[in-house]
C-alpha cells in the first residue's frame, strides 16, 4: 500500500471539493494522510477514504519556513507520494523539505523545482472538483461528486444540546468570507426566516400537495465569528412568531464539527456560495443556494437535492445580467442586482 501525504487547501469549500480525488487515490490502494490547517481538518475527518489527519500549526500569510522545516523532519521517510492541492509556493515546501520522492501538483508561484510531477493550469479552468481530481492522473473526472459522513451519534449529541429534533429545522448560512458580492442581503434572510417560522412554507407546501412538509421548529443562523454582525442584523429583523418556533443565532459559537453535525441533521439549508454550501451538498441535505458574483458553473453544490438560484441564467429576468459573473468582492457597478433581486418569496417557493 502506497503511503501518501495530501497537502490540503485552506478553505472549507475547496476542502470538500477535494474528496473525490482522495476517494480515487484510496480506491487504488493508497493510504492517505492529510495535512490540513485546523479550521478545515474536520472536513477531512468526515471523509471515509482518509486514514489520518495531521493538523498543521500554520497561520495565514508568510512562508513560516522554520515551522515547515521542523514538521518536514518529523515526516521524513514516512511517505512515498505527496499531492500538493493548493497552488502556492509555501504549500509545496513541506513535501520537498521532507524528501518525499514523488510530489504532484499544478504549476504555480515558481515552484517548478519543488514538484516532480507537474500539471499545467488550464487557461479556462474546469469546475473545481474536476480540477482537483485530475491530480490523480485519471481522465474520467467530470462527474465526480463529493461525499461526507457525520456519525449519527455526533449529530444526536449536538441536537440534544440545543433541544432540536432531526429534520425539524432549517439552517441558514448568511456569510461569505470572500466579500459582500457573494452575500444575499440580510433583510432578505430575515424576511425568509420570518416566513419559515410563521409557517408560510408549510402552507405553501400543502398548497402544492407536498404532504411531507411540516412547520419548522427553528431556524438556525450559522457562521464564523467574523459573521456575527451579519447574523445579529438578521436576528434583529426577524419577527418572532407566537407558535413556539424559534430563531437561534449560533454565529461564532459553534465549531466546524458542530456546524457540520447541525447541517447533517437539518431539513434544509439556505446559503450563499460559501464553504458550508459545499458541506450541505456533500452530506446530501436538501438546499437552496443563491449565487451572485460567482458562478455555479465553476463551484456548484454537487447534489441532486440542491437548487441553485442564479439570475444570470434566468431567461425571465430582465434586463439580463451581462455583468455576471464578475468574481469581484464588491459589486463594481454598485447595484448588486444579482443578489438584491432574488426575492425571499422565490427562495421560499424553492423550499416548499
Amino acid at each position: 500500500m502506497t503511503a501518501s501525504l495530501v497537502i490540503a487547501p485552506q478553505w472549507i469549500g475547496d476542502a470538500v471539493m477535494t474528496e473525490p480525488l482522495l476517494r480515487r487515490l484510496h480506491a487504488r490502494g493508497e493510504r492517505l494522510t492529510v495535512g490540513a490547517l485546523p479550521w478545515v481538518a474536520p472536513v477531512y475527518r468526515a471523509m471515509a477514504c482518509v486514514d489520518e489527519v495531521i493538523e498543521f500549526p500554520f497561520a495565514h500569510g508568510g512562508l513560516q519556513f522554520r515551522a515547515r522545516r521542523s514538521i518536514a523532519r518529523q515526516l521524513q521517510g514516512c511517505f512515498e507520494v505527496a499531492y500538493v492541492l493548493p497552488n502556492s509556493l509555501k504549500s509545496a515546501l513541506l513535501p520537498w523539505l521532507a524528501d518525499i520522492p514523488k510530489r504532484v501538483g499544478y504549476l504555480g508561484e515558481s515552484r517548478v523545482g519543488l514538484l516532480t510531477h507537474r500539471l499545467k493550469n488550464l487557461k479556462n479552468r474546469p469546475p473545481m472538483v474536476a480540477f482537483y481530481s485530475a491530480l490523480s492522473g485519471d481522465t474520467d473526472v467530470a462527474h465526480d461528486v463529493p461525499q461526507l459522513q457525520v456519525p449519527a451519534p455526533e449529530v444526536s449529541a449536538v441536537l440534544s444540546k440545543l433541544g432540536l429534533a432531526p429534520h425539524s429545522y432549517v439552517v441558514m448560512v448568511p456569510g461569505a468570507e470572500y466579500g459582500p458580492a457573494k452575500r444575499w442581503p440580510t433583510q432578505h434572510f430575515a424576511a425568509l426566516a420570518t416566513a419559515l417560522l410563521s409557517g408560510e412554507a408549510h402552507a405553501s407546501a400543502n398548497a402544492t400537495n407536498n404532504i411531507a412538509a411540516s412547520p419548522v421548529s427553528a431556524v438556525l443562523l450559522l457562521g464564523s465569528g467574523k459573521e456575527s454582525e451579519i447574523c445579529a442584523s438578521i436576528a434583529a429583523d426577524v419577527v418572532q412568531p407566537s407558535c413556539g418556533a424559534r430563531l437561534l443565532n449560533l454565529a461564532g459559537s459553534t465549531s466546524l464539527d458542530e456546524a457540520m453535525a447541525l447541517i447533517a441533521g437539518a431539513r434544509q439549508v439556505v446559503s450563499n456560495d460559501t464553504g458550508l454550501m459545499h458541506v450541505a451538498a456533500a452530506l446530501h441535505v436538501p438546499q437552496v443556494a443563491m449565487f451572485g458574483s460567482s458562478s455555479p458553473e465553476h463551484t456548484p453544490p454537487l447534489s441532486d437535492v440542491a437548487t441553485v438560484i442564479w439570475l444570470k441564467n434566468d431567461a425571465q429576468y430582465h434586463p439580463p445580467l451581462d455583468c455576471a459573473p464578475c468574481f469581484e468582492r464588491d459589486c463594481p457597478l454598485g447595484h448588486l442586482r444579482c443578489l438584491n433581486d432574488i426575492t425571499p418569496q422565490r427562495v421560499l417557493a424553492a423550499l416548499a
